[in-house]
């Protein structure tokens, strides 16, 4: 299968989509670390830029469109199984862990990312579209987030922490379900 262009109409839902679920989930992050000291973080951080500088180094041989639609894949399917494993096993040292490293694995990426759509969306326009899908899915998922919560709370009575979190991520699940397949549909393929 080789990828022969970008569907912008189906990308820009792709980036709300996405984007919707970083506001969702952002909140989440602090709940989920807790076990973690904060040498990690140290550590993380290293790894992360460490990392950033490796594929900084081969952006000519990643700057294309195939390898854009692949790695973007890889990302979502990472987080995809993270909030799968969380569902699964919640709030253990192990679960804190494994998600910060998944979450840092996805954000080495991330700069190839923004520079890589840059590159194949070329037209300012759409990518003025682009960033406002996004900020637009952001802000969206931050209030959703929000309304979560507060209705896990009001409605149903449920006011830890812990289990308002637990129970976003079958959201989150759904959410990252459609994800992935409008990331794949934003993408015409050849075979």
């Amino acid at each position: 299968m080789k990828i022969i262009s970008l569907k912008p109409r189906t990308y820009i839902w792709y980036k709300f989509f996405n984007s919707f679920f970083t506001g969702l989930s952002i909140g989440s992050i602090f709940t989920i670390y807790a076990p973690l000291k904060p040498s990690i973080y140290s550590v993380g951080g290293i790894l992360l830029a460490v990392g950033m500088l490796i594929v900084a180094k081969f952006y000519e041989k990643l700057m294309n469109i195939h390898k854009f639609f692949f790695i973007s894949l890889f990302v979502e399917a990472v987080i995809f199984l993270l909030v799968i494993y969380f569902l699964i096993n919640p709030y253990t040292y192990m679960t804190a862990l494994l998600v910060y490293a998944g979450y840092q694995l996805t954000f080495v990426f991330g700069a190839y990312l923004v520079r890589a759509e840059t590159l194949i969306v070329r037209k300012k326009n759409l990518l003025s579209i682009i960033d406002i899908y996004r900020q637009t899915g952001y802000l969206s998922g931050m209030a959703g987030s929000f309304l979560f919560y507060k209705m896990l709370e009001y409605q149903i009575g449920i006011t830890s922490n812990q289990d308002k979190v637990y129970y976003l991520h079958f959201l989150l699940v759904l959410v990252e379900a459609v994800i992935i397949t409008v990331l794949i549909r934003s993408f015409k393929k050849s075979f």
